[in-house]
C-alpha cells in the first residue's frame, strides 16, 4: 500500500488513471442520455418588481 504519489509504483499510477476515466465516462454517458422534456424556456411569467407572486405548474420530468 503507497500512501504518497511521489513513492507509488507504475501499477498505482495506472490504477489511478483508469479509475479516473471510467468516472469521466460514466459523468459523459449521464450528460448524454439525461433527457428533460417539456421545457419550455420562453413563456415565464412576467412579473413586476417589489409584488408577491405564486407560479404554480408542474417541474419537467427527467427521463
Amino acid at each position: 500500500m503507497n500512501h504518497s504519489m511521489y513513492s507509488a509504483d507504475r501499477r498505482t499510477h495506472l490504477k489511478i488513471v483508469v479509475i479516473g476515466l471510467l468516472c469521466a465516462i460514466v459523468v459523459a454517458a449521464v450528460g448524454i442520455f439525461a433527457r428533460v422534456s417539456d421545457v419550455d424556456l420562453g413563456t415565464a411569467p412576467l412579473v413586476k418588481a417589489g409584488q408577491p407572486t405564486a407560479v404554480s405548474g408542474h417541474l419537467p420530468a427527467i427521463r
